[in-house]
């Protein structure tokens, strides 16, 4: 197998390149990029009121089909909420099936049993084992974080086999954006699945991710979104694993109620853009939130998974927050054209817009840095 390239960004965005087209067209890096840019990340894993009470267990997949997961999100019986494995330290099966209210969690194919916070508890027939049980023997604990009602997780759970340059604490992705929004009354955010829906988009992940980045593309991409943006306010501020881009609205158009303890009190805020790497998107608007969660399934296919949660249902689908599907299928076009692009051998690098795309290029960087 030959050996994965090396990828270089020039920290001076003047005098950078982009990523080399083997990052989208290479099996292997598509691969790679699982245990190095995606393992040690936050992953978003929905909220608090999918297990409102002690005993509440909820199994799932963290980003299924790529990293392929099989975790259970818990509320243990002191009202704790438990990252666990969920799968048996006996022969490896799949603890709990379906959502559920239990006392313990119980492994159907040898009785295995856990206490809720993933504590071996008993197994039948296995008197005479040595050195048993073990701590081995306990489901493995992941971190698990909240912001407001929100949850998040990550894989790297502390030995450093996951860790990178990046920084594995869960402020060092999610504080820049949870300072900014202080503010927010985040107990009035409410998921609404009915708003919710998957996108297929036939590119690679990181296309997805760049054409988010910049706002570069609005102009002639977007024209309804144009409308309601000034564009020559248009900006893009990074921090260590994340980014803001804040879209300004042009007169007459809805906006954020600011506190004058905003950072940005003052301006006429009509979208907060929040990006966390590597595949996260936190769309804030003046009637709530919009969560894209992007989900890699091959070098050509993505899918990207729209979670809506509604905080002002007056002020809902207006402003820079309306039309979001139309938004979607105008950016699916143009990110599918590059996808075809950059599997081209006339093509292998390009260069970035100093004033428009800094987004794109810090994520570069943090690519090429853990790669």
């Amino acid at each position: 197998m030959p050996p994965i390239p090396r990828f270089i960004i020039d920290p001076d965005i003047a005098r950078a390149r982009t990523l080399d087209t083997a990052f989208y067209t290479d099996p292997a890096i598509f691969t790679r990029a699982k245990e190095k840019l995606f393992a040690p990340s936050w992953q978003f894993i929905g909220d608090t009121s999918q297990v409102p009470a002690a005993g509440n267990a909820l199994p799932f997949t963290l980003l299924e089909g790529y990293l392929d997961e099989p975790l259970v999100l818990v509320c243990d019986a002191a009202g704790a909420l438990r990252v666990l494995s969920n799968v048996c330290t006996h022969r490896g099966n799949i603890v709990v099936g379906e959502a559920c209210k239990l006392m313990h969690l119980r492994c159907r194919y040898h009785g295995r049993i856990f206490e809720l916070d993933g504590r071996f508890r008993s197994m039948p027939e296995f008197k005479g084992v040595a050195d048993f049980p073990s701590a081995a023997d306990d489901l493995v604990r992941l971190p698990v974080e909240t912001w407001g009602p929100w949850l998040f997780t990550t894989l790297d759970m502390g030995d450093g086999a996951a860790r990178s340059g990046a920084g594995s604490g869960f402020r060092d992705y999610w504080g820049d954006i949870m300072d900014r929004l202080h503010w927010l009354p985040l107990e009035k955010y409410v998921l609404r699945p009915e708003l919710s829906r998957d996108f297929t988009v036939k590119a690679h992940w990181a296309l997805y991710c760049e054409n988010y980045l910049e706002g570069f593309h609005i102009p002639f991409v977007h024209a309804g979104l144009n409308s309601v943006i000034d564009f020559g306010n248009y900006t893009t501020e990074l921090f260590r694993n994340s980014s803001l881009q804040l879209g300004i609205a042009k007169d007459d158009e809805e906006i954020f109620d600011l506190p004058a303890s905003s950072a940005d009190y003052g301006k006429r805020v009509a979208a907060y853009y929040f990006f966390v790497f590597p595949n996260l998107m936190f769309n804030f608007y003046p009637w709530g939130l919009s969560v894209n969660i992007v989900k890699p399934v091959n070098p050509g296919e993505t899918c990207v998974s729209f979670l809506t949660y509604v905080a002002d249902e007056s002020r809902y689908n207006k402003g820079a927050g309306a039309g979001l599907d139309t938004v979607e299928l105008e950016d699916e076009e143009v990110v599918e054209a590059v996808q075809r692009g950059v599997r081209s051998r006339c093509y292998t690098h390009g260069r970035y817009s100093v004033t428009r795309e800094q987004g794109t290029h810090h994520f570069h960087r943090l690519i090429a840095e853990l790669l």
